[in-house]
């Protein structure tokens, strides 16, 4: 069986803030160094055979802390790059509840429907996607590998490795933290869901 285990990266001052961040290259902040610290003790159990991760500052830094400790190479792939969040990044959440209600209401219960302004949809963001994980699934078929990706990211990825349909964004998943999805073998046969 293969398995992914989807990795989120340590936290920022960002994530401390609530800022939206995006694609913004923003280092870890202090607790974000520890958290990935704590999360490599907690996969050394896990027995990978590669680690993927994406650009950005926090993800790249939260592969070389678990590069090393893990035994691994992690492995730059370009398309796992986070969401595009526009004109959003570096706005604090609740200022965007503030000016735009409407349309953060909408991209909380109904993410596929909304662009942030000059930013990037979920389906150009699930193309991507398509294009960087078809490869890696059929490389690893029953092997247990890991993707280090942000959030929003990390929930798409998690919902077309699972199958399932909506995007859920009410809450953000906690950083330095794992999920292990075990990848359906027609999933990585094919390398994706149609």
């Amino acid at each position: 069986m293969t398995e992914v285990i989807l990795i989120r990266p340590g936290a920022t001052l960002y994530d401390e803030q609530h800022r939206i961040q995006g694609v913004l290259d923003i280092p870890l902040s202090d607790q974000g160094r520890r958290q990935v610290e704590d999360l490599a003790e907690r996969l050394t159990e896990r027995r990978l055979t590669a680690l993927y991760y994406g650009p950005g500052d926090s993800v790249e830094q939260t592969a070389a802390i678990l590069g090393p400790r893990l035994a691994l190479k992690p492995r730059l792939i370009e398309e796992l790059h986070n969401l595009d969040q526009g004109l959003w990044q570096g706005l604090c959440i609740d200022e965007i509840k503030r000016r735009h209600a409407r349309v953060f209401r909408q991209w909380v219960e109904a993410p596929d429907t909304v662009c942030p302004p000059q930013g990037e949809t979920i389906d150009q963001a699930r193309e991507r996607l398509k294009t960087a994980l078809k490869p890696i699934l059929k490389r690893h078929r029953d092997e247990t590998f890991g993707l280090i990706v942000p959030e929003p990211l990390a929930r798409i990825v998690a919902c077309h490795l699972r199958q399932t349909g909506d995007i859920q964004l009410e809450e953000t998943p906690p950083t330095a933290t794992f999920e292990t999805i075990a990848v359906d073998p027609q999933l990585c046969r094919n390398g994706w869901a149609s």
